[in-house]
């Protein structure tokens, strides 16, 4: 199902345009279907926080990336600084979820 929206298309998707979805998809309440989204963002958070992978076959797989302290350079001063090791959240998308958009 394809996200309705009255405003301009080349603006994102936001929750509120997910609930709606999800709402008339599975003939909730736009409450009940934004606790629902809330509920599986809530896992998907959990599920990262204890560095666990989170795979949604034909979507795509939620997984902890980690990076290295290194040097890098100011590009305004040249000057070289200290850039510290950081934790992130990547994405890679399923081939259904490509298949899809391609």
């Amino acid at each position: 199902m394809t996200v309705r929206r009255d405003t301009v298309r080349d603006s994102p998707v936001n929750k509120q345009d997910l609930v709606a979805v999800v709402a008339e998809t599975g003939e909730l309440s736009k409450a009940r279907a934004s606790e629902v989204l809330d509920a599986v963002f809530d896992a998907i958070t959990g599920a990262l926080k204890n560095k666990e992978e989170v795979r949604l076959v034909g979507f795509g797989t939620f997984a902890i990336s980690r990076r290295k302290a290194g040097k890098g350079r100011n590009p305004r001063t040249g000057e070289e600084i200290e850039i510290a090791a950081t934790t992130t959240v990547r994405f890679k998308p399923g081939k259904g979820l490509k298949d899809e958009v391609a």
